[in-house]
């Protein structure tokens, strides 16, 4: 079995509702809602990205993102295995 994070899924997916706003989820959960020009330059930039590309834009636009701890957090007796 093939481990999600391999494929560069994150979980996030997003749509676009009637009056233009943009709603991202992550994992099916409302994680932000963009709106105005936020939401407009999401959907340019969305429009452009494929696949791991558009996952890791959502983690951006949302802030799950990367905070530079993961090497650390790796090397944390509780993280072990």
């Amino acid at each position: 079995m093939q481990d999600p994070t391999d494929s560069g899924d994150l979980g996030f997916t997003y749509r676009v509702r009637k009056n233009g706003d943009v709603e991202i989820l992550h994992r099916g959960r409302l994680a932000s809602t963009l709106r105005g020009h936020d939401a407009e330059d999401f959907k340019q930039e969305a429009g452009d990205e494929r696949g791991s590309g558009a996952q890791q834009l959502m983690a951006r636009v949302t802030g799950n993102y990367k905070h530079g701890n993961e090497r650390q957090a790796a090397a944390h007796p509780r993280n072990r295995r």
